[in-house]
């Protein structure tokens, strides 16, 4: 059977969904914003996302010529808008050439289970734009992983990689942690090599147990960085607030999974399968804990 031989053809950019969406709405979407902000509207770097990502991928945004020396034929390779923000060609792009790196020259060929740690609504709107704060979050969740499998194995180490994800299921302002760690721990072996010793799947009460660990130091790190619930009269000021109200307000509603402007502006988004947090220690499902709006899922 023959190989049948692989033609490039661009993207179709402009007849995508959510190409459509944005080019139908975004001035629209642009002038509700400056209204609600008394004409201090979006900053810069917001609507440039928004009109780089319609040229994304648009013959009439300037294109690439290529040409085979061999059999001279030509190709013409539109111009992509490299964004970080929503654009789904230039952010899967750039997440399948992370997870071949991962795969290929870091993590080495043993067991691995993701760990997916997500925090309440109102720490959510925090770490959206607080980068440090972020570190500092990831930081005490990592190490209390860390932990889970040093106790577990032999007294050796494992070893983690995390993508911090900036959008829920519904695209909304929802930073959580993805967490790649080494089902198992290293020791030394004979000679100086290194020996993997497999864990044990974790059971649902030591997940249950690392979430209320989780919690119980993550709140800790607020309080100390003046952040803690009843801190908001006295913590530190809202920068993003304080220099985008308009952002400040988008963010606080798509966080909360509210409608930001128009008519409907306060009410909730209409989706399937919403599920509000609860005050209880719950699970949804096997190596699935929730807490107070923390939730930590290690069954993949």
């Amino acid at each position: 059977m023959a190989f049948q031989r692989a033609v490039y053809r661009p993207r179709d950019a402009e007849h995508t969904v959510l190409h459509q969406v944005v080019a139908e709405h975004l001035e629209a979407f642009l002038g509700a914003a400056a209204e609600a902000g008394d004409g201090s509207s979006l900053p810069q770097f917001v609507e440039r996302e928004f009109r780089e990502f319609l040229a994304c991928g648009v013959f009439e945004g300037g294109v690439a010529r290529f040409r085979c020396e061999g059999c001279a034929r030509e190709h013409f390779v539109p111009f992509s808008c490299k964004g970080r923000g929503f654009c789904p060609s230039c952010g899967g792009r750039r997440m399948t050439e992370r997870a071949a790196h991962l795969v290929d020259a870091v993590l080495p060929r043993v067991p691995v289970r993701q760990w997916v740690l997500t925090v309440p609504y109102r720490l959510r709107y925090r770490l959206a734009w607080n980068h440090g704060l972020s570190r500092a979050v990831l930081r005490v969740y990592t190490r209390v992983l860390l932990d889970v499998y040093a106790r577990g194995g032999p007294g050796g180490r494992t070893g983690s990689v995390t993508v911090m994800q900036r959008a829920g299921s519904g695209l909304n302002a929802n930073l959580h942690f993805h967490t790649l760690v080494l089902d198992g721990v290293f020791s030394d072996g004979a000679g100086g090599a290194l020996v993997f010793h497999p864990a044990p799947a974790p059971s649902d009460d030591e997940v249950a147990a690392a979430l209320a660990t989780i919690r119980h130091r993550v709140q800790r790190l607020l309080v100390r960085r003046g952040l803690g619930p009843a801190d908001d009269a006295t913590g530190p000021p809202d920068r993003l607030a304080d220099e985008f109200p308009v952002l400040a307000g988008i963010v606080g509603a798509s966080v909360q999974g509210r409608v930001a402007l128009g008519p409907r502006a306060g009410a909730r988004v209409r989706r399937l399968g919403a599920e509000r947090d609860t005050a209880a220690v719950t699970s949804r499902g096997p190596r699935q804990a929730h807490l107070e709006g923390f939730d930590l899922h290690a069954n993949v």
